[in-house]
């Protein structure tokens, strides 16, 4: 693939006929593709715990009451005991891989810890691990049709409720998901 084709700054979206549990009806945020291979945060998948659970983890101090309640994701099945937050473009952060202008992707423990006293982004997700694809393998799961790559929309990131994500990436190129699927009795 060419530079150009590289999906960086996308959202990937799982084909109905995508059955693998783990990626089933998700939507994951490609935060770096290059040849080697693709990283991505699934941004609809529930972790079931809130982001004070984390601080209490990691013996954070909480003074932003509102970060404690923020909800953790289900970011992928590789390094789940890890964080990582996408984030809008801001500060200078330890460990951050800058995805596009506005938004970056920190796995460092300094902006959480800038999140707890309120002096993070002004907009995060923190998920738990990432799906992560070897040399050329993202490239055969699209041309499989597993996955329908779609533009970033920072609403859809940030704003969009969770069950609502699968089906608002793919109407961004004008699709209704749910009419794609083969199951019977659907509609």
């Amino acid at each position: 693939m060419s530079g150009e084709t590289y999906l960086n700054n996308q959202f990937i979206v799982a084909m109905p006929g995508l059955a693998d549990p783990i990626f089933y009806h998700t939507v994951a945020f490609v935060c770096q593709h290059t040849k080697e291979g693709a990283l991505g945060i699934v941004i609809n998948r529930s972790a079931d715990m809130k982001l004070g659970e984390i601080f209490k983890q990691m013996e954070i101090k909480v003074t932003s009451p509102t970060a404690a309640e923020t909800p953790i994701y289900a970011g992928g099945p590789v390094q789940q005991d890890r964080g990582f937050v996408v984030h809008t473009a801001c500060g200078e952060w330890d460990m951050t891989l800058r995805v596009s202008d506005g938004i970056s992707l920190t796995t460092s423990r300094d902006v959480i810890e800038a999140i707890a006293a309120g002096e993070g982004p002004q907009q995060y997700l923190v998920a738990l691990g990432y799906a992560g694809w070897g040399e050329g393998q993202l490239e055969r799961e699209i041309l499989s049709n597993s996955w329908l790559n779609t533009p970033f929309a920072k609403s859809i990131l940030f704003e969009t409720p969770l069950s609502q994500r699968w089906n608002a990436a793919a109407s961004q190129i004008g699709i209704d998901i749910n009419q794609l699927t083969t199951q019977a009795g659907h509609g």
